[in-house]
């Protein structure tokens, strides 16, 4: 099935238009994991639909790119809107698609194509991690265990042609030093920045209330405060009062879960207001969530341990160029997370359309080879 020799009868550029057209396909299933995953809904059932009015959209109006395109971006039923983000993923599936095939496709169809499925999981957990702050564990873990099966069936993959063993061994290593040299990186910048002091003055109130935190100058959602259940706002409090109590000089700590006041434990959500007299708050920040780390384990698995050095190192560097700018444009709060995935998505793509030429580069100029 994966003779080069088999694919050649065909002219190679039919493979690259074959290979688009199938990417956007795929990128039309991406749109639906992109929206139903963090949602912990089936993206097989049910149907696609409209999420304004829940029209079942019949399989002629579901064509990538044409669709949207001959709708105007629109509902054919409800003229709701439709987010441009449906056609960019499915165009940059596509074009990622294709890219694969150009440039991989005849030295080995094999590889191409499970690059393919590489993008296609770096192109999901871009999107959802831009809008939910997270990564599922399905293309997380689930990429792992794929990359590792992948490298036993497509040896290609880690240059052991022909040498599965040697290949489950790359991917193996790929999945210990992409988690572990992340996982270190995620815990030094828990003790660098893992709690963000806000110093308030004199005896200032704070109001706790059913959406965010109300400081004297502005709100603050929860949803920008907790951004995983074990988060918490610390703060010593001169006063405390609850809807039936008042305390005083109390330590409290605010979770998604839990209300904790002097050992004493609360149902937030039973506690829907609260006042607090204080002059410094600790709120919880993390410089890299866990998420990242199995994505970066899911990476190796399928691109060797290289390709997750190369991804820390090069996704640092888009991040602090993209975070700076958009500081600068003032589009971005200095203090706000920026999901991290979407960087190491990108280092890892460049990694696959250019690592051949990059490490002959690093030979000739770092090692002198």
């Amino acid at each position: 099935m994966f003779d080069s020799e088999v694919w050649a009868r065909v002219p190679f550029h039919f493979w690259s238009a074959v290979l688009f057209v199938f990417g956007c396909i795929v990128g039309s299933f991406l749109n639906v994991c992109i929206y139903r995953m963090p949602l912990g809904k089936s993206v097989i059932s049910p149907p696609s639909h409209c999420p304004h009015c829940n029209y079942s959209i019949p399989f002629y109006l579901n064509v990538p790119l044409v669709t949207w395109l001959m709708l105007h971006g629109r509902c054919a039923n409800c003229r709701a809107p439709i987010s441009v983000r449906y056609f960019l993923v499915e165009l940059l599936t596509g074009l990622m698609f294709a890219g694969c095939w150009v440039i991989y496709g005849l030295a080995s169809p094999a590889v191409a194509l499970v690059y393919c499925i590489v993008m296609a999981g770096l192109i999901a957990a871009t999107f959802i991690d831009l809008e939910h702050f997270i990564i599922p564990d399905e293309i997380t873990i689930g990429g792992a265990v794929m990359g590792f099966l992948c490298s036993f069936a497509v040896p290609g993959l880690h240059d052991a042609r022909g040498n599965a063993p040697k290949a489950l061994v790359a991917s193996f290593l790929g999945i210990v030093v992409g988690g572990l040299l992340v996982e270190t990186v995620r815990q030094a910048g828990k003790l660098a920045f893992g709690r963000m002091k806000l110093a308030l003055d004199g005896e200032t109130k704070v109001f706790f209330g059913e959406t965010g935190m109300v400081l004297p100058d502005r709100e603050v959602p929860y949803e920008e405060i907790f951004y995983r259940k074990s988060d918490a706002i610390r703060f010593r409090a001169k006063r405390v009062e609850l809807a039936d109590r008042c305390l005083i000089d109390v330590d409290v700590a605010l979770s998604p879960l839990k209300l904790k006041i002097a050992g004493e434990e609360f149902n937030p959500e039973q506690n829907l207001y609260m006042e607090a007299v204080t002059n410094q708050i600790v709120l919880p920040r993390e410089a890299m969530g866990f998420g990242d780390v199995k994505f970066m384990a899911a990476i190796g698995a399928f691109l060797g341990w290289q390709a997750t050095i190369f991804s820390l190192v090069v996704s640092s560097f888009i991040g602090a160029i993209v975070g700076g700018t958009l500081i600068l444009l003032k589009r971005h709060e200095r203090s706000s997370p920026i999901p991290y995935g979407p960087y190491i998505a990108a280092a890892a793509a460049i990694w696959i359309f250019a690592h051949k030429p990059i490490m002959d580069w690093f030979r000739r100029t770092i090692l002198g080879a």
